[in-house]
């Protein structure tokens, strides 16, 4: 193995994302040769890893990628936090997956488990542009005038949002198609247009589509689902492009 970045080698062996083993790093949960590791670090073959206590293998697992149906209440996260409300614990698979990504806790619906590192930072890159799509219920009456601003973008988190299509599919509820994924920003752009999110549910990532799986239920990706998911992700980048070009929000 040549030099490769801590973070990307637990990715990669099914540890966690890129992300969550920056996270984990910076918690001081992870050792290189029986030292504590740093955010960056590059390793070398023959280094021996611990994470959480654990040594991990440079074996990798067979491929797993599973669409869920996540319930309201269950937190999508890796971490010994709110152990009970912890997805991979609610799931309880025999190998070990992670999140592709986020839904909230108070969210519901699609959301995708894998261990294969690079395919989460291939869909999650917000400079990939893929589309994720939801269902909302509001606290009132959507407008003609609330459609047009949550479409053309919204101001939040010291950004405005990326243009999005936004339809209406009934009195208090509508359907919105994102390419990116600020953190919780359907809920933060309502707010910020006099509205609040009584439900919210993610019904498509790409061309996976939740369908008729139940809540709390989960199945493997097809293989023509997978063929399908990896011929949208030819070209899209893993890792954010160099010199700021793809760093704008919004």
């Amino acid at each position: 193995m040549e030099m490769m970045r801590l973070n990307k080698y637990l990715s990669e062996t099914g540890i966690c994302s890129r992300r969550e083993a920056d996270r984990l790093i910076a918690s001081g949960k992870v050792l290189v040769d029986g030292k504590t590791a740093c955010v960056g670090q590059q390793i070398a073959e023959g280094q021996e890893i611990i994470c959480e206590g654990k040594k991990v293998s440079s074996d990798r697992p067979r491929p797993v990628l599973l669409m869920v149906n996540k319930p309201r209440g269950i937190v999508c996260t890796t971490s010994d936090k709110d152990r009970a409300e912890n997805i991979v614990e609610f799931l309880r698979y025999p190998i070990r997956i992670y999140p592709v990504g986020r839904l909230d806790k108070d969210s519901e619906g699609l959301l995708l488990m894998t261990n294969q590192g690079d395919l989460v930072n291939r869909i999650m890159r917000a400079g990939n542009f893929h589309e994720k799509e939801y269902e909302v219920q509001v606290d009132r009456e959507v407008t003609p005038e609330f459609l047009k601003k949550m479409a053309s973008g919204v101001k939040i988190l010291d950004t405005v949002t990326r243009p999005c299509r936004v339809e209406k599919t009934g009195r208090d509820s509508f359907r919105i198609i994102l390419t990116q994924g600020l953190n919780r920003q359907i809920r933060r752009m309502c707010q910020a247009l006099g509205y609040q999110v009584i439900r919210l549910k993610r019904v498509r990532i790409m061309n996976l589509k939740l369908d008729s799986l139940k809540t709390g239920e989960y199945r493997m990706v097809t293989k023509e689902e997978e063929n399908e998911l990896r011929r949208l992700l030819r070209g899209s980048a893993s890792e954010p492009k160099k010199n700021g070009a793809a760093r704008k929000k919004g």
